[in-house]
């Protein structure tokens, strides 16, 4: 990334502005119980168990190993798959003779150049209460499981490595596939199919995928962004069309100070009130800071409302580039800033310094996985944040993102730019 020089922020200088904080009731408790469709899940799910459930303490011996056919399953979105990179690619390294198969969803497949050199095949499985939109049935979940297991079993996997810990589907499919080995986390209703259970932690998602990869091994490692970083192959078609796309809006080849806002995420809940970030875009562009506001094609209207600057160095990209065309545009920005998201963690990938606004996810696990110094984390002052719950049935009446004050994001996002060009 082209580094600029101070001069490239005239007009970058310490302002007060006022910030009102609007109050929001608190949400139903953390610690309320499951639904009772849940609970009824779990009980079911644990009763097989005890009646299928497989042998513990497989372990398959070096040579064997070094020459395994291993499954890894991964059935989450954008920002979980990035995760799973430097576990694959470490695996690579240590077993450069296995075959590696990695099952994810079809709506994953944006994320898998941050995930290259690091499997030989991909497998496309439909995991279910993972879809977006509407949701198979309990019926339908049960038929995609016996459906998937048997052209899985016909790959007479070695090994499979639940990454995704609390994934019961998921060990469930690889033993009904017939893996003799199958590793993967120690949660209630994960643990019963699986033949190697490791002990949870409250640690981040990159650290846990590596600790997986590393007890298939046998292997001792200390997971550190430095060590293992994220990464994302830009194809030089992407940086292309990155580079041709802020020419044909800024009208000059070198566009800096630039900043990414994306204000979206997959989750209602992550989301900061459009009229905050509008105002972190006029700011920027009153520091002479050059500003696209990017999203899919479903949050036009959010980035429609954050762009809405009278100035024409913000501007709307909602639903105009594709996964690697953002990455290449994080890329060439100068920071990054948003909520919880894939595309956060993508400019993170991208070597782009970043701002991230968490509330109800923990950022212990799922924080950016780089120098702090230069990924800045702003967490909710909510006392019940960070609860991990998505799904809370009263959206409007919890705020803890909402409440994080504009004054905030706006001194971090001063702090990297002046840190980084002065």
């Amino acid at each position: 990334m082209m580094i600029a020089c101070a001069s490239h922020f005239p007009k970058l200088t310490r302002t007060s502005y006022n910030d009102p904080m609007p109050t929001y009731p608190h949400p139903p408790q953390p610690e309320a119980r499951p639904a009772g469709r849940a609970r009824v899940r779990a009980s079911i799910i644990r009763g097989l168990a005890r009646v299928a459930g497989g042998k513990r303490g497989r372990v398959l011996p070096p040579e064997r190993l070094a020459n395994a056919r291993i499954l890894i399953i991964r059935p989450d979105h954008l920002g979980d798959l990035l995760f799973l990179g430097p576990a694959l690619r470490w695996l690579r390294t240590r077993l450069p003779a296995a075959h590696i198969t990695l099952a994810a969803g079809s709506w994953a497949k944006p994320a898998l150049p941050g995930l290259t050199d690091g499997y030989d095949e991909l497998i496309e499985i439909p995991f279910p209460a993972f879809e977006r939109g509407g949701r198979a049935g309990v019926l339908q979940r049960w038929e995609l499981l016996w459906r998937w297991s048997r052209p899985l079993r016909a790959k007479r996997y070695d090994a499979a490595l639940i990454a995704r810990p609390d994934h019961w589907w998921g060990a469930l499919l690889a033993r009904f596939a017939g893996v003799p080995l199958r590793l993967g986390f120690d949660t209630p209703e994960t643990a019963p199919w699986l033949t190697q259970a490791l002990p949870p932690a409250r640690e981040h998602a990159v650290a846990s995928n590596l600790r997986l990869v590393a007890a298939l091994t046998g292997a001792r490692l200390q997971p550190d962004p430095a060590t293992h970083p994220l990464r994302f192959e830009l194809t030089s078609r992407d940086l292309g069309d990155a580079d041709k796309l802020l020419f044909d809006i800024f009208g000059v080849d070198d566009v800096h100070p630039l900043a990414v806002i994306h204000p979206g995420s997959g989750a209602a809940i992550k989301l900061w009130e459009p009229e905050k970030w509008r105002e972190i875009a006029r700011r920027l562009a009153d520091a002479g800071v050059r500003v696209l506001v990017t999203g899919g094609p479903d949050e036009i209207p959010l980035t429609r409302a954050v762009a809405a600057v009278p100035s024409g160095d913000v501007i709307d990209l909602g639903g105009q580039t594709s996964f690697s065309v953002l990455a290449a545009l994080l890329h060439r920005a100068d920071i990054a800033l948003g909520p919880d998201s894939g595309p956060l963690h993508l400019a993170v990938a991208a070597g782009t310094p970043t701002v991230h606004l968490y509330g109800p996810s923990d950022p212990t696990l799922f924080g950016p996985w780089g120098d702090p110094v230069r990924h800045r984390i702003i967490a909710s002052a909510w006392n019940c944040a960070p609860c991990g719950k998505f799904d809370w049935p009263d959206l409007p009446a919890h705020g803890c993102v909402r409440d994080i004050p504009v004054e905030t994001v706006w001194k971090e996002a001063e702090r990297l730019l002046t840190m980084w060009y002065n």
